[in-house]
């Protein structure tokens, strides 16, 4: 999973995905609106909505937008279409498997979409359950080592139900049952320990390790189709060394 991660903060620095502000907007727009469908529109009862939230005021959303968006969700305003979240099932070049977690009120639109992209890139889409059990939902949560007590950190995650804390020089990975997510949460809450990044996401129950030139081709393509206004997150069963990890900086 750290390779993950060390790919995630090499996207923050180039910058290549959700360039453009309305983009990102959407995205988060359509996040909180999950959120509060699911959970209620009081972010303090509802942990997936407050921390939609928190990522909509970190990504300097305006106040008025996130309000509209939870009244949305919640069902006190009713204008726009009905959004539905849905994961797609895929492949990528050199048989990577991948898992598209999408948000759209037009499946027809999206399923075109992913099915352009992946195929203009060597990939293809796939029917449901051909890659599904090949990853487990797991509760997720990053952060920046730096001026963390690793320690700690990890004391509070193990304490809290996760399943697994890893420790490098960047970040600090906590991963867990979907159930424990609140748990850990309110656990890292306590502790003063605000993640950069937390929520549910697929893990690959095993990574596949592919040539640094092959594993740049594949990253390449994930951001591009993570720049379709319905993809929320894409999943891979991808190791990613740090070989290619330089070569996508240098590029």
């Amino acid at each position: 999973m750290s390779g993950h991660s060390h790919w995630a903060t090499i996207r923050r620095k180039k910058g290549a995905t959700d360039a453009k502000r309305g983009q990102v907007f959407t995205r988060l727009a359509r996040e909180i609106v999950l959120a509060a469908r699911l959970g209620g529109g009081d972010p303090d009862t509802n942990v997936r909505l407050q921390l939609a939230v928190q990522k909509a005021k970190d990504g300097n959303m305006p106040k008025d937008n996130i309000e509209r968006a939870i009244k949305r969700g919640a069902g006190d305003d009713k204008e726009g279409t009905a959004l539905e979240e849905m994961y797609y099932e895929g492949y990528a070049p050199h048989g990577i498997a991948m898992m598209f977690l999408c948000v759209t009120e037009n499946r027809n639109r999206t399923v075109a979409d992913l099915r352009h992209l992946l195929n203009r890139y060597g990939g293809s889409l796939a029917e449901a359950g051909a890659v599904g059990w090949q990853f487990a939902k797991k509760c997720y949560f990053i952060m920046p080592a730096e001026g963390k007590n690793g320690d700690s950190i990890f004391e509070i995650g193990v304490e809290a139900g996760a399943d697994d804390v890893i420790i490098d020089e960047e970040n600090i990975e906590i991963i867990g049952r979907v159930e424990a997510f609140k748990t850990i949460s309110d656990a890292l809450k306590a502790g003063g320990i605000v993640p950069e990044d937390a929520g549910l996401r697929m893990v690959p129950n095993m990574e596949i390790e592919l040539n640094a030139e092959d594993t740049v081709q594949v990253l390449r393509m994930i951001e591009v189709i993570e720049e379709l206004d319905d993809v929320q997150a894409v999943y891979s069963n991808m190791a990613i060394t740090e070989e290619a990890l330089a070569q996508l900086e240098e590029a």
